[in-house]
């Protein structure tokens, strides 16, 4: 005994439908991981580049639009830490 074969059709019509999209969010979530290990690069590399440009200007906040800077307090600098 079989189903009728538009049933089995639909049966298969919705397994496919399933199937791509579990294929997509694997690649999402691929392409997630990646994205991930690159933001933490990037963050590595500001942290690095803050402790030299500390080491050359001292404890500073930069105004990132136009690169002024102002010396920040001592009581401000242990409050960040």
């Amino acid at each position: 005994m079989k189903i009728k074969e538009e049933q089995l059709e639909k049966i298969q019509d919705q397994q496919a439908k399933i199937n791509n999209i579990l294929n997509e969010v694997g690649y999402l979530e691929s392409r997630k991981h990646g994205l991930l290990h690159d933001l933490a690069s990037i963050n590595q590399d500001v942290e690095d580049f803050k402790i030299e440009l500390e080491k050359e200007y001292g404890h500073i906040n930069i105004n990132v639009e136009d690169g002024t800077y102002t010396n920040v307090e001592k009581e401000e600098v242990l409050e960040n830490a």
